[in-house]
């Protein structure tokens, strides 16, 4: 059985999928842009406030779900120009610590929706 999970407070998907799926006591969050829900436009002209709202649609979806940044056990990071890789990590890992850091990779691409600069998705252990 699956449950769809969505977050007023991340932007709604721009495709057929949705914000995250839980089953079987995990959580698939789909990957994120850097989208503000309120307002619905992109951020976008550095690198560093696109990952911090990328984190920040992460987290309200992890918060819908009843869960935070802790129980997330993978993450994936795409990004379009490995130079942006020092400041999104570091954006990152703001939101972890070594005891909560996941497994993850990074990769960069040819490009994203909407010609973003990075998208990150996740896995995490439902409580």
């Amino acid at each position: 059985m699956k449950n769809i999970i969505f977050s007023e407070k991340a932007p709604a998907p721009i495709g057929p999928y949705s914000q995250a799926v839980a089953a079987n006591g995990m959580l698939y969050v789909s990957g994120q842009i850097p989208i503000e829900q309120s307002s619905g436009t992109l951020v976008s002209g550095d690198i560093s406030k696109e990952t911090r709202q990328v984190m920040e649609n992460l987290k309200h979806i992890l918060n819908a779900a009843g869960i935070g940044f802790e129980e997330v056990v993978k993450c994936s990071i795409f990004m379009t120009s490995m130079l942006d890789y020092a400041v999104i990590n570091t954006v990152y890992a703001e939101y972890f610590n070594e005891s909560t850091a996941p497994a993850r990779e990074a990769v960069q691409v040819s490009a994203l929706p909407k010609g973003v600069n990075v998208e990150i998705s996740c896995i995490a252990i439902l409580k």
